[in-house]
This record gives C-alpha cells, structure tokens and sequence, in this order.
C-alpha cells in the first residue's frame, strides 16, 4: 500500500513539474528582444507640382474613386490591339519575370524552413552493432557481443527571447520584399515593352514619311530632266535633284537598322528568338491616354519597388532583434526513447526499454565583442535601408514630375511644330512656282523642301518622346500595382502556393 502511495506522489511531482516548466516556458515565450518596427518617415508633397500647370488639358485627370477598381492591364487604355496581344504574351514567356517569379518561390520556402524551428526534431536511428571488449580489462579471452539499438531522440529549443520569431518575420519580410520586386521587375517589362512599341512605330510613321518624300524628290528630277532634254533647264539643277534624292534614299534606308532593334528587343521582351519574330509596319498614329494621377501619399502603395524597399527596411529591424538573442542563453529540451539489447530475441520487449530527458543550457561567457559588433552592423544595416528607402521614395516624385512636364512641354511642342509644317510647306510651294517661273534656282526648292522634311522628322520624334512619356508616367505611378498585392504572412506560410500546384 506505501508502495502504491510513494507511486502515486511520484506521479503527481512529475505532473506538477512538467506543468510549472510549461507555464514558464508559455511566459518566456512572449519575451522578444527585437525592436519594435514602424515604418520610416519620408518626404511626401502635399501635390504634385505639375497638376494645374496651363496647357496640359486632356493629358491626365484626378483620380476618381473607381480608377482603383479599373486599373488591370494599363496597355489597354491605349486601344492598340498589338500592343495588347504583345503584352499578354510577355506576362507569359518574359524570362526575367519568370526568374523573378522562382526568386519569390525561393523567398516563400525560406519562411516556411524558418517556421520548422517552432517544433520539436525528432530523429530515429536504429542500429545493429557487433563489440569486441578486450582481454586487457581482466578478461583471459575477449568478449565479442552484438549490440541492437533503436532509439527515438526529441529536442526542442523554445523560443525565450524571440530568435525563431525574429527569422521567421525577417524571412517573411525578405519573401515580401521578393514579391513586390517582381511586379517592379513585370512592370519595368511591361513598360519597355510598350516603350519599344511606340519607338518602332515612330520608326515606321519616319518610313512612311521618306518613303513619300522620295516619291516627291523622283517626281522633281524627273521633271528637271525634262526641262534640260527641252532645253528649259540646266545639268545644274538636275545634279542638284539627284543628290538630294539619293541622300533621302539612303536616309530612309538607314531607317530599317533602328527599325529591326527594335523589333529584335521586342522578341526578347516577350521570349521569342529575334530570328523567329516579325512585327509588321504600322505608322504611329496613338495619342496619349487620360492617366489617373491620385494624391502624391498613394505613390507610396502603388509602387513595387517603395514597397520592396519598405520591406527591406522591416527586414534590416528584426535582424537587428535577432542579433541582439545572442546575448541571452540557449536552452533546448531533448529527450531520448527506444529499446536496447544485446539479444535480438529481447531487443523488442519491455524490460530492454530506455529513456533519457532533461534540458540543457549554453551561454557565451567571452567572444571579445563578437556580439556588440554583430548588433551595431545591423544596426548599420537598418540605416542603411531606411536611407535607400527615403532615396526611393524621392526618385520616385522625380519620376512622375519628369513625365508630367515632359507630357505637358511636348504638349506644345507638337502644337509650335505642326505650324512650323504648315508654314514649311507654304514656303515650298511658292519656292516651286517661283522655280517654275524661272524667278528662282533650283537651289531654293532644295533649301524648302529639306527644311519641310526636317520638320515632318521632328514632329514624328516629338510625337513618339509624348507617347514614352505618357508610358513612363505610367510606370512612375506603379501601373496596376497596389500595396494590398503583398502576400500576407499567412499566405506565404502556408505549405503550398498556386505557382507551385501549376503544371
């Protein structure tokens, strides 16, 4: 009866010791060392400088409430098909999106490691061994004996002072900041795609345009021909005529070099061999879209790369709480279980059972300032982010401010260049008749025509700066991007993501 009572107190001290280690282990749980995170300060203008500039009617509008509900595939909003379809295609087969995509799985596997540390380890390693102990120990012949082992091992280091919580949020922080850098990385395709697009088509409306003009220049040497065969005309003139003409030719052949530059940097965009791709000759007929500005505050949560940046800076504070566990001491649990004998016959019965359990505790007594140093590095590191944070943010206003006056200038250069044209053209008529009349040499007609060519090239190049600007300006917004694309915690803990269950 004593012995059924001594068993059963010696139960109940087991019970009540493993409950007073839970309840500590619970309390020192909550214990992190790491600082508290909040996001760094940066300079936000009360407006963009640019809105309500004059001149500058129709090339964008305020944001309405809706514009957050439309903003998707922001190429549409310039109605080209082509674009359209181009697009589609680099979401598609862009390779650097692709290695930025597998960068984030990368990232989303870091956290879910970092998330193991929470539990236990448990380990099996079973063994059969065969010992020989020597005659040297007393015995007159040496002892050969077979060893058969199979035993479970469990460890656990709880987390006191936040050191599994600090690499799970830095992982997890790490894993955002990959995220937002691929849409920065799609986003920057997407626009150098739509950038090559309307260059290529300006290269085009420049094709079309001296195409037309060597039409013209052969209609005057032939006619200058003419006069000298009838003998109205002089050699002079006509020599004159076909240098301009083959000038012009050799221009508007020169065209299709930056022409298939283009097309060959379009190909690699969207993941096609240049050998393989071909865009057909379209002139640049687009005008900008309306382009949705919003407050310059939301530049903050439409960008990927201020996102990505912002991450970065969250990641560089739990670094530094995870630096600063190094100071206080590790404890882990383990504990060991199986069986064990030296007969197969017993190996797996009851009496050959074994155990072992107990913590065990490892501090750093000296490391010659290993630690303090390790803490001011990152510590170093925090500042460091928050400063290419806050450069970020800066470039970021920059770049919308860039494309708002560049929209609003081309604006009216394209209005001064157009009656540039028109005056140009009136000069070469009267140039014409006058030659015509025999007023004038053949050398006034060169001097207009090449003065009206020059500035048809400048109004096309004027036009295709506006459309790259009016995409920029796109870009510098962030797209289609907003902050509420970051994958939450829970989403890039879980075991399984959809790039991962696509075939």
């Amino acid at each position: 009866m004593a012995r059924e009572t001594l068993k059963i107190a010696s139960h109940a001290a087991r019970i009540s010791l493993v409950s007073g280690l839970g309840c500590v282990v619970v309390l020192l749980t909550a214990c992190n060392v790491g600082p508290q995170y909040a996001r760094p300060s940066a300079p936000v203008p009360p407006a963009y400088k640019e809105v309500g500039a004059p001149n500058i009617e129709g090339e964008w509008k305020p944001a309405q409430p809706s514009d957050a509900a439309s903003r998707g595939k922001w190429w549409e909003a310039y109605k080209d098909p082509q674009l359209n379809e181009l697009e589609e295609k680099l979401n598609i087969s862009n390779q650097n999106i692709a290695a930025s995509a597998a960068a984030v799985q990368i990232a989303r596997a870091l956290v879910r490691e970092a998330r193991t540390q929470y539990f236990p380890t448990v380990t099996a390693n079973p063994s059969v061994t065969n010992s020989r102990i020597s005659s040297a120990f007393g015995q007159k012949v040496g002892v050969t004996y077979t060893s058969y082992s199979l035993p479970f091992e469990a460890s656990w280091e709880p987390d006191l002072w936040g050191r599994v919580r600090n690499t799970v949020a830095s992982n997890t922080f790490a894993a955002q900041a990959s995220a937002a850098d691929l849409e920065n990385v799609r986003l920057s395709a997407q626009s150098d795609l739509a950038t090559d697009y309307y260059e290529l088509r300006a290269q085009d409306a420049l094709k079309q345009l001296l195409d037309s003009t060597v039409s013209a220049y052969q209609e005057a040497l032939d006619l200058n021909r003419d006069l000298l065969t009838s003998g109205l005309g002089a050699d002079e003139a006509v020599a004159q005529a076909e240098a301009q003409l083959k000038a012009t030719q050799a221009l508007d052949t020169n065209l299709g070099v930056l022409r298939t530059q283009y097309e060959h940097a379009i190909a690699l965009l969207i993941g096609q061999p240049a050998s393989a791709f071909t865009l057909p000759a379209e002139a640049l007929k687009a005008e900008p879209p309306s382009i949705p500005l919003g407050v310059p505050a939301q530049l903050l949560e439409r960008r990927p790369d201020i996102a990505a940046a912002e991450r970065s800076v969250a990641q560089a504070n739990a670094q530094i709480g995870l630096a600063k566990t190094a100071y206080y001491p590790a404890i882990t649990l383990g504990a060991t279980a199986g069986l064990q004998a030296v007969s197969i016959a017993n190996w797996l019965t009851w009496p050959s059972r074994i155990w072992s359990v107990g913590p065990s505790l490892a501090e750093t007594l000296f490391d010659a300032g290993l630690r303090r140093a390790t803490v001011q590095q990152y510590q170093a590191t925090y500042d460091q982010t928050v400063a290419n944070y806050r450069e970020t943010v800066l470039t970021a206003f920059q770049q919308v401010e860039d494309n708002l006056a560049a929209l609003r200038v081309l604006t009216q250069v394209i209005e001064q260049q157009d009656s540039a044209i028109e005056s140009a053209g009136r000069s070469l008529q009267e140039a014409e008749v006058r030659y015509k009349t025999g007023l004038d040499p053949y050398l006034n007609v060169i001097t207009a025509q090449t003065a009206l060519l020059t500035d048809q090239q400048a109004a096309v190049n004027f036009r295709m700066q506006r459309m790259v600007a009016s995409v920029q300006l796109i870009k510098a917004l962030g797209g289609a991007w907003d902050a509420s694309r970051i994958p939450s915690s829970k989403e890039l803990a879980a075991s399984e993501s959809k790039e991962q269950r696509k075939p």
